[in-house]
Formats: structure tokens, C-alpha cells, sequence
């Protein structure tokens, strides 16, 4: 396996027993990450790190996967930046299409406030909503976003 400990690494030969069985815990317990890791795998990805270990595996994964989800979060923020409320839409649509938005940014680990959330959604207003925006900061409630879809 790549990454895998010889018999070299460790040198059998000087190495105190503790050493050695704490070698071999550590291989032990890197054989079980990835027996556990390869099989959740789509099946390209599992005949690829077959021969990886878990170290390597997790380099290579995150080298190969950051740059994917960090366009896919641009290209999620780029989308919520752009709603707008246009005449005529459905307040409702509007702010479920926002809050999948946000809920998606989340599931990438992007720390999104949900005051933010709320304060992006009330932006994408038209003007003609500007009385309930008003009414709403008054109010001193801080809903979540879900609640705030039901005052709407």
C-alpha cells in the first residue's frame, strides 16, 4: 500500500516492545479506517485508494475535493446574492429558494448567521415592501428564518 510501514520503518531489530506494540495498534487501527472509509466510497473512488493509506487517502481527498466545494459555495452565494423578490412572484417561493440557499451553504460548513440569513432575505424585497420591513425590525423579534416565512 502506499504509505504503508516496512519492517525498515520501525527497526524491528532496536525497537523496545512498546514501541512495537504500539506500532502495531497504530497499524491496526489504520487497516480498520480503511476498511471503513474504501467501502463508503462511489466504486471509482474505492478502486483508486485501495492501495492508500488512511493518511494519504484523507491528503488526496481533500486536495481533490476543496477546490470543488469551495466553487460550489461561490457559485451558491453568487446565486443567493442575485434573489430578488420580482413583481408579481411569490413572497412564499421567494423565501423558500433563499432559505435552500442558505441551508445548502451550511451543509458545506459555511458559519451562516441566521440574522444574516434574514437580513439578505428582507433585502431581496421590493420596495412596496418597505412598511413590513419597518414593522418587523420594531417588533424587537428575533424568528428564525422559517418563522419569518410564516409572518410573510
Amino acid at each position: 500500500m502506499i504509505g504503508c510501514a516496512t519492517s525498515d520503518d520501525i527497526g524491528w531489530t532496536t525497537a523496545t516492545p512498546k514501541e512495537i506494540a504500539s506500532y502495531k495498534k497504530h497499524y491496526d487501527d489504520m487497516t480498520k479506517v480503511v476498511c471503513i472509509m474504501v467501502p463508503t466510497m462511489i466504486p471509482e473512488l474505492q478502486n483508486f485508494y485501495e492501495d492508500y493509506w488512511t493518511y494519504e487517502m484523507n491528503l488526496d481527498l481533500v486536495e481533490k475535493f476543496h477546490k470543488r466545494s469551495h466553487q460550489e459555495k461561490y457559485e451558491i452565494v453568487k446565486a443567493l446574492m442575485v434573489c430578488n423578490l420580482k413583481e408579481g412572484e411569490s413572497v412564499c417561493n421567494n423565501v423558500q429558494r433563499m432559505q435552500i440557499y442558505v441551508e445548502r451553504l451550511e451543509r458545506l460548513n459555511v458559519n451562516f448567521d441566521e440574522e444574516l440569513a434574514i437580513d439578505m432575505v428582507l433585502n431581496s424585497f421590493p420596495p412596496c415592501y418597505d412598511h413590513f420591513i419597518m414593522s418587523y425590525h420594531l417588533s424587537n423579534v428575533d424568528p428564525t428564518l422559517a418563522q419569518l416565512h410564516n409572518l410573510l
